[in-house]
């Protein structure tokens, strides 16, 4: 299980989470995406309505139903989504006042786990609880970056929980490393932000970064993956490489 995290938002996790999911897909991965967050973006771009769904991650992280109850296909793509409503905002009051909270995803996804090769889970941009039970459920953490200046200065923030998570719930937790989004090759400063990521933190940069491109802002519009959307473009490219990466470490 991996943990897409930053809690800058704007940096691609959704876009990330996706597009990966496709490319593992096309790789003959069974994977599942897990929508943590309560804007409901992932849902959205997979090409469901979040508003029309009659079941979502609240009604599983609530005790109300189980995961394979909400569990929906994409509807394009191949994928199976957890998916989110605003309604998610609720369970992180609930979660409060719940003894193990920091479980409750890793429990609920536990008798849906066998039945896939991956689940990919798309964390807020925050640190609050609801990134804590994706960082607890989750094997490894990738940590989309933007590569700009403001983005990487969260980074510090990210590991420091990554460690707590490590001492208090998950003493396994892996850092797969840093995925570089919306990169402009024809520049000098988005080399030099990723090259302080690695000296800064220790951070293996995966490669190849991701390139900016308005086709990632024309795919949620039709509900599928940049693969799908613009199967031979750079940025397709880009991602069918990572996954390619990514299984071989796994």
């Amino acid at each position: 299980m991996v943990a897409v995290a930053n809690q800058k938002g704007g940096v691609a996790k959704t876009t990330t989470v996706h597009n990966l999911g496709a490319a593992l897909h096309e790789l003959g991965t069974r994977v599942l995406l897990v929508d943590l967050d309560p804007q409901a973006c992932l849902t959205y771009s997979v090409g469901l309505d979040p508003e029309a769904l009659q079941l979502s991650l609240h009604d599983v992280l609530v005790g109300r139903n189980k995961a394979e109850d909400a569990l929906v296909p994409a509807t394009r793509g191949g994928l199976a989504v957890l998916p989110s409503t605003i309604d998610l905002a609720g369970s992180e009051v609930h979660l409060l006042t719940r003894t193990g909270r920091e479980y409750a995803l890793r429990r609920a996804l536990e008798p849906v786990v066998a039945d896939v090769d991956v689940v990919l889970v798309d964390c807020p941009p925050s640190l609050g609880i609801l990134t804590i039970n994706g960082l607890t459920a989750a094997d490894e953490v990738l940590i989309p970056l933007q590569c700009e200046t403001l983005s990487h200065r969260g980074v510090g923030q990210l590991l420091d929980t990554v460690d707590d998570v490590r001492t208090f719930t998950r003493p396994d937790l892996a850092v797969r490393g840093v995925i570089a989004t919306m990169f402009d090759a024809r520049t000098r400063h988005g080399r030099d932000v990723l090259a302080d990521v690695e000296a800064r933190y220790g951070l293996p940069v995966l490669e190849p970064p991701v390139p900016k491109s308005v086709r990632f802002a024309e795919a949620p519009a039709h509900g599928a993956s940049i693969l799908e959307h613009a199967p031979s473009s750079p940025g397709a490219d880009a991602y069918r490489s990572l996954a390619r990466s990514l299984q071989e470490g796994w």
